[in-house]
């Protein structure tokens, strides 16, 4: 199955775009994604390490699945390489990163969360040592016609908090005392 956008397509490559954006600095402004399908802003770098063909022509089960296996087998051996630099990885839902739970309608996490939840359900990450920085990989899919992407994501690691404040939904109130 072809490739669409080959930036990187084996693991010395994939590691090289991980490593750079690791020890980068974070820009104080938010860039669009370039040709090279990396992008940045304040407290988050963005990278697409590889993508599949997309689906607009053929959605079978074969096709797709055989694209999946195929971004999996990246993501899997990248992750072992990585273990073996950092230890194992946390993995992380993505799910609660949507903020649909928040009081605030409004809220939003920061990126990369924000973007990686939007396209992922959960990542594995991995602390950088010696740093206030994380790296996670994911593999995400913006719509169902739309390629697979393997996606490493740095961040801060405040980003990875949550606003501590109790949901929308109240606390279930104390029996009554019988009468």
């Amino acid at each position: 199955m072809p490739l669409q956008h080959q930036s990187a397509d084996r693991a010395g490559e994939q590691l090289s775009i991980i490593d750079s954006l690791s020890s980068r600095p974070f820009p104080g402004e938010k860039s669009r994604p370039g040709v090279n399908g990396q992008w940045s802003g304040p407290g988050f770098h963005l990278a697409v390490l590889r993508e599949s063909q997309d689906f607009w022509e053929d959605r079978s089960i074969e096709i797709v699945e055989a694209a999946e296996r195929e971004l999996e087998a990246d993501l899997t051996a990248l992750s072992v390489i990585l273990a073996g630099r950092w230890g194992a990885p946390e993995t992380v839902d993505l799910w609660p990163y949507l903020e649909l739970d928040a009081p605030d309608p409004d809220a939003t996490a920061r990126e990369p969360l924000s973007f990686l939840c939007g396209v992922a359900s959960r990542m594995q990450m991995w602390r950088l040592p010696n740093s206030e920085r994380w790296v996670g990989l994911a593999i995400g899919q913006a719509d169902p016609e739309w390629q697979f992407q393997l996606l490493a994501g740095i961040g801060e690691a405040s980003s990875l908090q949550r606003d501590p404040s109790p949901t929308r939904w109240p606390a279930p109130a104390s029996p009554s005392p019988p009468l």
